[in-house]
């Protein structure tokens, strides 16, 4: 097989077609998003709201309801119960996430063995990219588009809150408002990655572009396009390696994003980044770039 045969063979399948379309866009909006998680330190976050979903997943087909309205609405339900354990009591962020997270999700397990539900648990925990419905894809496709809407929409505010979230409140920024907008959309970006990677695997979607995007560079505004770009890249990568190996794509694409953060690290430890580094804190002033 010649080089191009090997590179366009995989896109003449309608599944890998899909896979590439609703894992990009998810992955892309998802990274967006990370820049700003990862620089508050929020990167927790994205899993208990993976995980807290899974009692929605599981009640919505039973009362006639698509499974991303209900995942939508126990992904709320988690972020909610996280900012009021920790504002009303003495327990601090991460404990109040362990408590929610955990305690819904397992509320979710009950659900799954206590009732007739048709939702599969495996499709569910590891994702089912290959098999993604037209009613699926719509459903993350209007979820992913909503969230990179509001990212756009609050970009400005979502950066002064990261890097500044006292000053904000002094100018009547109203920070409590705009953590909120950013765990809604966080909701709604873990609800859209469900379906490609599943509840174990959203946590990498919008936690590792980001990490590897703060590696190479300390400017939010460059983590904002060089996260996506390397979500691109890393979905891309592991697709292509998923349908000549046989390997299960979702694992197989978060693996690529974990591969790219170790290159990063490497590259930005040991390579040109690390040399350049050096050679700007040795410069004497007028030296400097």
């Amino acid at each position: 097989m010649s080089a191009l045969g090997w590179l366009v063979e995989p896109w003449g399948y309608d599944f890998m077609v899909r896979a590439l379309v609703i894992t990009l866009v998810v992955s892309v909006v998802g990274a967006m998003l990370s820049a700003w998680l990862v620089h508050i330190g929020w990167s927790l976050l994205g899993d208990a709201v993976s995980h807290a979903v899974l009692p929605g997943v599981v009640i919505a087909p039973l009362v006639g309801l698509p499974y991303a309205a209900g995942a939508l609405v126990f992904g709320l339900l988690a972020v909610w119960l996280i900012q009021e354990v920790r504002l009303t009591t003495r327990i601090k962020e991460d404990a109040a996430i362990g408590v929610v997270f955990s305690t819904l999700f397992a509320g979710g397990l009950v659900l799954i063995s206590a009732t007739t539900s048709e939702v599969d648990r495996g499709h569910i925990l590891f994702g089912n990219m290959f098999g993604i419905s037209d009613i699926d894809m719509t459903q993350v496709m209007g979820l992913a588009l909503a969230a990179a809407l509001i990212i756009v929409w609050w970009r400005k505010r979502f950066t002064w809150f990261a890097f500044d979230s006292a000053h904000m409140a002094s100018l009547g920024g109203r920070p409590r408002l705009t953590s909120a907008v950013m765990l809604v959309t966080l909701a709604m970006v873990a609800v859209a990655a469900l379906q490609a990677v599943g509840v174990v695997l959203v946590v990498a979607m919008v936690i590792i572009p980001g990490a590897t995007a703060h590696l190479l560079t300390n400017r939010i505004g460059h983590m904002l396009w060089l996260a996506p770009l390397i979500a691109s890249l890393a979905t891309i990568v592991g697709l292509y390696v998923s349908y000549y190996a046989d390997t299960a794509p979702g694992g197989t694409v978060v693996l690529a994003h974990g591969l790219g953060f170790v290159l990063a690290y490497v590259f930005g430890r040991y390579g040109v980044l690390r040399y350049r580094r050096t050679t700007a804190a040795t410069s004497t002033p007028a030296e400097a770039p």
